[in-house]
């Protein structure tokens, strides 16, 4: 199950790493960041799943009850921290018998935190994507006390990457769909960074000033999201309506780079270079071998979620970008970050012994990291974001900020 539509590319992308006789179902569960069904369509793209029924998206009940119904080995439990922690404690809770819970995350976690742990911490198996990962959550894990275990998976996108895909939609219509193989160049955005809507310009400008030097380029802006669609994380300044802005001040071109959507393998397929500010997208670029620039203008650091580039080759500048001035990393970042032997993962052995023990002996009763008073009323609010339509849960939400401006307004 997945909650949205990063979490959704990375649950489609993990399942096809299973044996071929292992069966699976997938669904979304609704909340407020629940991927459209284009993006759900995209998520799936390249995968298994894209070959059936879209995934459903359904309430938390209905999930509870599709559980009850299955039966499941086990639980993939893709989502965003809160509603994994709601639906692992309190949703799913008491299943008969009890499946093997699984969950992590979808894609660079660098450096790792304490609270990716606490909300998966009633979780059996805790997959992460380098042996830098596992050592960090590892330790973290045993420092919090809790009773699941890391586990290495390859990222699910990088070994399935293809080279050869249908064009991406594309948003705008100006721009014929079609362009000769090998001449784009793709930006791809991040929601949490760069926060600063200057920042965000100052990489618009850039590509404007590549596409006009390279007009041999196709420069495309790939989206997460269109203005009204939901992405895991909220984007206070949309690119696309940023891109406007700058337009109508002249300073940008009109239709000098163009936005699309779509899934990233086949923006790559069609790729000469590729630029991002912090995305696991990069990695998608570096399995498929075009290269590629992480900007560090905005600084190296936690926060930008780019820490993991240091030492790779990769790093490098708006200048950079603007005179087509792009990299590859080097062999030993590479084999450290991400693109580890495919025989040092170990999370199907260690899912399958979990399997067995539930099988035979039985698994021990979940464990939340999360849990006592301290905790309920976060889980409350959880629970209403995975049962409450999201067309309800705004209109409380809007109706809450309404009673506290008024109640201010007259203390």
């Amino acid at each position: 199950m997945a909650d949205s539509d990063s979490y959704l590319k990375w649950a489609a992308g993990l399942l096809d790493q299973l044996p071929a006789e292992w069966t699976s179902t997938l669904a979304v569960v609704r909340t407020p960041i629940a991927p459209s069904p284009a993006q759900i369509s995209a998520a799936v793209s390249g995968t298994r799943a894209a070959q059936a029924e879209a995934p459903e998206v359904i309430s938390a009940r209905a999930l509870r009850r599709l559980a009850e119904r299955l039966r499941p080995d086990v639980l993939l439990v893709a989502c965003t921290g809160p509603v994994v922690d709601v639906l692992v404690s309190d949703v799913l809770d008491g299943l008969k018998p009890r499946p093997v819970l699984v969950s992590g995350l979808p894609g660079i976690s660098i450096p790792a935190t304490e609270k990716a742990w606490l909300f998966r911490g009633g979780c059996d198996l805790f997959v992460v994507h380098s042996g830098r990962e596992v050592e960090e959550f590892g330790r973290i894990g045993k420092e919090l006390g809790a009773a699941g275990s890391t586990a290495l998976a390859r990222l699910p996108y990088l070994d399935g990457l293809l080279k050869s895909a249908a064009p991406a939609h594309i948003v705008s219509t100006e721009v014929p769909p079609h362009e000769p193989a090998g001449r784009r160049v793709v930006f791809a955005t991040q929601a949490k960074v760069p926060k600063r809507r200057e920042d965000r310009e100052s990489i618009l400008l850039a590509l404007d000033r590549l596409a006009a030097r390279r007009p041999d380029l196709d420069v495309v802006v790939k989206l997460r999201a269109l203005t009204t669609e939901r992405q895991t994380h909220n984007e206070r300044y949309h690119y696309e309506s940023l891109w406007a802005s700058l337009e109508t001040a002249g300073a940008v071109r009109p239709g000098g780079v163009r936005f699309a959507v779509g899934a990233m393998h086949e923006h790559l397929a069609e790729a000469a270079g590729f630029v991002t500010v912090s995305s696991t997208a990069a990695l998608e670029a570096i399995a498929g071998e075009v290269p590629l620039l992480v900007l560090s203008d905005f600084g190296v650091s936690a926060e930008m979620i780019n820490l993991v580039f240091e030492d790779s080759g990769c790093l490098g500048t708006l200048d950079d970008l603007a005179q087509g001035d792009f990299r590859r990393p080097t062999a030993a970042w590479c084999d450290a970050n991400y693109f580890h032997d495919r025989a040092s993962s170990d999370w199907i052995v260690r899912l399958t012994a979990l399997v067995e023990q539930a099988r035979t002996t039985g698994l021990p009763p979940v464990r939340p990291l999360l849990d006592g008073p301290a905790h309920a009323a976060a889980r409350r609010r959880a629970r209403l974001r995975v049962e409450l339509p999201p067309n309800v849960l705004r209109a409380g939400y809007r109706a809450s900020r309404r009673v506290r401006r008024y109640l201010k307004a007259i203390g």
